[in-house]
C-alpha cells in the first residue's frame, strides 16, 4: 500500500463519519481515528522512532494528517523491517525535491550494487530552483535506494544504504 493509496483512504474515512476504522494487511497495519467536527485543530507532524534493537526487528512510525477543513486523522502504521545496522545510512543534508538523474534523459547517479568513493554524487536535491548536488561522504557499495525518484525529501531523512566493507 503507497502513501497515495493512504491518503485516499483518509480522504474516504473523514468523509465518510466513521470515528475509527482499522485495516490489517499481511505486514501493515493502519488505524484512522477521526475526531469531532468541532474538536481542537491540531498541527500536521510527523513522528519517526529509532530503528528497534534485532530481536524486534520493527519500525514504528506514527503520522497525524491534518487538512483545512476537515477533522484531525490519525495513521498508525506497524511495518517490518530487516535489521540495517551493519550498514551506513546516507541522509538528506537539505530540504527539497529528491532526483536520481542529472537530468529527465540522462541515466541516474547510482544504482543498487554500484561501487561509491567519498565524494561520488549520487543524487541530487532541488531546494527554491537550485539543483544541488549530494555527494558521499563513505566509500562502499550502494545496498538500497530509501526514496523514490521526484519525491520531496524532509532535512535528516534516510536516503541511501551503503555497506562499508
Amino acid at each position: 500500500m503507497d502513501i497515495k493509496e493512504i491518503q485516499s483512504l483518509i480522504k474516504f474515512v473523514a468523509k465518510s463519519g466513521a470515528s475509527e476504522v482499522k485495516l490489517e494487511m499481511e505486514d501493515i497495519k493502519i488505524t484512522i481515528r477521526t475526531g469531532a467536527a468541532g474538536s481542537f485543530q491540531e498541527p500536521t507532524y510527523v513522528q519517526h522512532l529509532p530503528m528497534a534493537n534485532p530481536a524486534q526487528q520493527q519500525v514504528h512510525q506514527q503520522v497525524a494528517v491534518q487538512d483545512p477543513g476537515s477533522p484531525a486523522v490519525e495513521i498508525a502504521v506497524k511495518a517490518e523491517t530487516e535489521s540495517n545496522e551493519k550498514y551506513i545510512t546516507i541522509k538528506s543534508p537539505i530540504i527539497g525535491t529528491f532526483y536520481r538523474k542529472p537530468s529527465p534523459d540522462k541515466p541516474v547517479f547510482v544504482e543498487v550494487g554500484d561501487t561509491i568513493n567519498k565524494g561520488d554524487v549520487l543524487c541530487v536535491i532541488e531546494a527554491m530552483k537550485l539543483f544541488n548536488d549530494i555527494e558521499s561522504e563513505v566509500s562502499g557499495k550502494i545496498v538500497k535506494v530509501l526514496v523514490d525518484d521526484s519525491s520531496p525529501v524532509e532535512f535528516d531523512q534516510p536516503l541511501f544504504l551503503v555497506d562499508p566493507s
